[in-house]
């Protein structure tokens, strides 16, 4: 049976010129070959699988080729080169950092570099997961890094450079290394697909790209893993199965489904997804990304960041024509919220449900902005967040009707009897029935509506003046309600101690932010308590934020973990290493 290579090593780059996505790295590693400028310690670093071990080994066998070809590349034909294909050189060493961190493991290593090669000019050493190293070892190798002898190089490499000490890092030429683009990635896979003799779809490719996340290695693995499967035929649709990926149809409905405002048809939509084994919170991610694709393409300057295979890239233009900026804004604060709070949700399906009801709730309000021009005349009604329970107020009448009831010397045309409200019929009724003159020809007759009108209105436009020290009891006796559920607002309440301004109006002082956002929420219960013990409806309550406090103390999880990071930076770097979360 014949040995199988897998692609990753099989299609190894073995020029500079066939690095995929590192052009300016090795146009510089080039140009310093050819110009004889070479340092004596190189550091590549970035992500995995970009070439950062590939570039040294191009490296080592160019500068040791006997032969190297005017354009820089190495021969292939020379002894040097020869033995570096076949993996036998005796001047080019690679170790693992980390299965050689120690001291011991340097002081050979600085044994070696003492001997001169016996074939070629440099001896190469090429030193992979550098940053595992101990600190002992990074010091014992300080003074040969330096200064080794002049047939000695030093080739590290590193995904993790902020580990490696700085010393080190000031006795070599850094080099980082980038993510490969989705383009690039596709592209190589494309040639290689026609290296093999396999047929396989643009759109597959450029999943798998995706899918790689600027990893040329990680892509190669699973292009290797899906033609194990498919053989020589590789379709779209066999790698969304095979890697688990939705697909990107689903997203394109559900957007259309909630531009359209179509509750229903979102949640069985959602519904298929999940049934057919995709996590909840892998859709949010998965339509989180295509609502980004979506803003991204709102602008000709940002499109050039939507990174999808070009029969896609015009559906996304057509979409994101039919959806304002406002809008994707508000979808995609509403499915950012719902990621953070996925985990911690009790009924996750119910609260994927519910994220997907506000998306398509959003469509069937008026839209403000200027991307709706219908939006003009469109006023919403805000509720008051300080107002109880108040009475309904009487509507707001035109600028210009007001000036034609004013004008002297003009009769006001009488309105039609169609045209008046219910309540207001009722009120000239009791009003012309308590102007009749009283005579036993005459009586005045009982209307129990307009009698239960006319109660509720004295009884909304009750203005009894009230005092301080009233005021305060009443104050006191609604802080003492609180007392069981809100033991902390009833402390605030009875510290604040409330003013009367004048019209009745009362003002108190809160200690700070959190606390008046909390105060907030019970202020219309309030103003009503005090309204109803005090008989005036009157009354309007305002809070204002302490003048003295120069600066708030944490009080939410989220604050404490911000005012930690602000003294101690590196307490984010510890978060992100070992993967933790933080529940706000």
């Amino acid at each position: 049976m014949e040995n199988f290579i897998v692609s990753a090593r099989k299609y190894r780059p073995q020029t500079f010129d066939t690095v995929v996505g590192q052009k300016s790295i090795t146009n510089t590693l080039k140009n310093a070959i050819r110009n004889k400028q070479l340092a004596q310690a190189f550091l590549f670093c970035g992500p995995r699988g970009v070439g950062k071990t590939t570039c040294a080994r191009i490296l080592a066998k160019t500068i040791n080729c006997e032969h190297p070809l005017p354009n820089g590349d190495a021969c292939d034909q020379c002894p040097s080169c020869i033995s570096f294909n076949e993996n036998a050189s005796f001047n080019i060493y690679e170790l693992d950092g980390a299965s050689n961190n120690s001291v011991d493991d340097i002081r050979t290593l600085v044994d070696q570099v003492r001997i001169p090669p016996q074939m070629g000019i440099y001896k190469v050493y090429i030193i992979d997961e550098v940053h595992m190293l101990s600190a002992s070892a990074f010091n014992a190798f300080l003074k040969t890094l330096e200064e080794p002898p002049a047939y000695a190089k030093f080739i590290l490499a590193t995904t993790e450079k902020h580990k490696i000490i700085p010393t080190i890092l000031s006795r070599c030429q850094i080099f980082d290394f980038k993510r490969i683009t989705v383009d690039d990635i596709a592209g190589h896979l494309l040639h290689v697909a026609s290296m093999e003799n396999i047929a396989v779809e643009d759109n597959a490719v450029h999943v798998i790209a995706q899918k790689a996340d600027g990893a040329m290695r990680d892509a190669l693995s699973i292009f290797d893993q899906l033609v194990s499967f498919a053989g020589d035929t590789l379709t779209y649709k066999t790698v969304l199965e095979n890697l688990n990926v939705l697909d990107y149809e689903y997203f394109f409905k559900i957007a259309n489904q909630i531009l359209e405002g179509d509750i229903p048809g979102a949640l069985l939509t959602v519904n298929d997804i999940l049934d057919k084994g995709f996590d909840g919170q892998h859709f949010l991610i998965g339509f989180g990304e295509h609502l980004r694709n979506l803003m991204v393409c709102k602008d000709p300057a940002t499109a050039r960041l939507l990174e999808t295979a070009p029969s896609i890239r015009n559906h996304y233009l057509e979409q994101a024509s039919q959806c304002s900026v406002g809008f994707l804004l508000k979808v995609l604060d509403i499915n950012n919220r719902c990621d953070l709070n996925y985990k911690a949700s009790n009924n996750k399906h119910l609260h994927l449900e519910l994220a997907l009801m506000q998306m398509c709730s959003l469509m069937m309000q008026p839209q403000q902005g200027p991307d709706n021009p219908s939006s003009k005349n469109f006023t919403p009604q805000v509720p008051n967040p300080n107002a109880g329970h108040l009475p309904p107020q009487p509507a707001t009448r035109n600028p210009e009707t007001i000036s034609r009831e004013t004008q002297p010397g003009k009769q006001n045309p009488q309105p039609s009897t169609s045209e008046k409200p219910v309540a207001t019929v009722k009120m000239k009724e009791i009003q012309n029935e308590f102007n009749s003159p009283l005579s036993i020809k005459n009586p005045v007759k009982k209307n129990q509506d307009s009698i239960i009108i006319s109660e509720e209105s004295a009884q909304y436009t009750a203005v009894s003046p009230f005092s301080l020290s009233e005021l305060l009891t009443v104050w006191d006796e609604f802080a003492e309600k609180l007392r069981n559920d809100s033991p902390h607002l009833c402390s605030t309440l009875r510290n604040s101690r409330p003013t009367i301004l004048p019209e009745w109006q009362i003002e108190f002082t809160i200690d700070n932010k959190i606390l008046d956002e909390e105060i907030n929420l019970k202020k219309g219960e309030l103003m009503e308590f005090l309204r109803t013990r005090l008989n005036n409806y009157k009354i309007q309550l305002y809070s204002k934020i302490a003048e003295t406090q120069k600066e708030l103390k944490p009080y939410t999880d989220k604050e404490k973990y911000q005012k930690m990071v602000e003294k101690n930076p590196a307490l984010r770097t510890l978060r992100e290493e070992l993967d933790l979360e933080i529940d706000y």
